[in-house]
């Protein structure tokens, strides 16, 4: 893992886009089915829109039917944080990155094989870095 990035709230203001800097900075949710990963095939790693870290891997990339980027490992169980979220009257786990503490979305122990799990990700909170 590389060091913490930390910045302002300035600097992430001047870097992000309106939607971006909502979702990762302020914890927000993009509406389902509306992002540009949601039904994205193409090869390559899901980097944070923020600090460019690596966190998912598009092999683990799944349809859920949700609306969301679906995933069912991160690249590296250390690219990503975990927190307790019971915002909205829910009990969810929220995922950050763990570079940089950008909301990605929450993890849900519905997903399919190997892992269970479903990191149910926002879009505007990636940047797909396409393999060839």
């Amino acid at each position: 893992m590389t060091d913490k990035i930390v910045k302002t709230d300035a600097e992430w203001h001047r870097m992000l886009t309106p939607e971006q800097y909502f979702v990762a900075r302020m914890s927000g949710t993009e509406r389902p089915f509306t992002g540009a990963y949601h039904d994205c095939k193409t090869p390559g790693v899901y980097a944070c829109v923020c600090c460019g870290h690596a966190l998912f891997d598009a092999k683990t990339k799944f349809d859920s039917g949700t609306g969301w980027p679906s995933f069912y490992a991160p690249a590296d169980p250390s690219a990503v944080g975990a927190d307790a979220d019971d915002s909205h009257a829910m009990a969810r786990t929220e995922v950050t990155c763990a570079r940089c503490d950008a909301h990605l979305g929450h993890i849900f122990d519905d997903g399919p094989e190997p892992t269970g799990k479903r990191y149910c990700i926002n879009s505007a909170a990636l940047k797909l870095e396409e393999k060839a």
